[in-house]
């Protein structure tokens, strides 16, 4: 793997402290982020999540991380809001979990990276707290950007 240019970090103005991108010169484009992660559970708990006490948990989790991207900015201090055109949660039962992967689309001056993220967290969490009676010591990994779109720094994939 050869080492990237050397970047500055956005979010820190030349004295190192923190502050809000400005991106009003930035131009409008269309930009999507995509993004995943994995809930590790007991194939106990996979076999009993169509039957958990608490309701579906599949579709509590998926509710939450389309709610929980539409909200990131009030999550994630200096993110932008964000006018988010469409948000994608979708949760799949592997043999060790759950994977979880969700999609942002947005025309703004600022990408979705984060949207995307803080949806599959979120709807990590809430898968959590469906199985958290049954099995605790559920895990959360893998927490990642899978690609992005759109903006003046490109494309990324993994």
């Amino acid at each position: 793997m050869s080492a990237a240019p050397e970047r500055e970090f956005s979010h820190l103005d030349a004295h190192g402290e923190a502050r809000m991108v400005d991106v009003s010169a930035k131009a409008v484009t269309r930009r999507e982020a995509r993004a995943s992660c994995f809930v590790r559970l007991g194939s106990d708990t996979l076999g009993r999540l169509s039957s958990l006490p608490k309701g579906d948990a599949f579709a509590v989790a998926r509710i939450a991380g389309i709610a929980a991207a539409k909200r990131t900015d009030e999550l994630i201090p200096l993110a932008h809001p964000l006018p988010l055109e469409q948000v994608e949660v979708e949760l799949e039962a592997e043999p060790a979990g759950v994977r979880i992967r969700s999609r942002v689309v947005v025309t703004a001056k600022t990408g979705a990276e984060m949207e995307a993220l803080t949806a599959c967290a979120t709807a990590a969490l809430a898968l959590y707290d469906m199985v958290k009676a049954v099995e605790k010591a559920a895990e959360i990994t893998e927490l990642r950007l899978e690609a992005k779109s759109g903006g003046a720094s490109g494309e990324f994939r993994r």
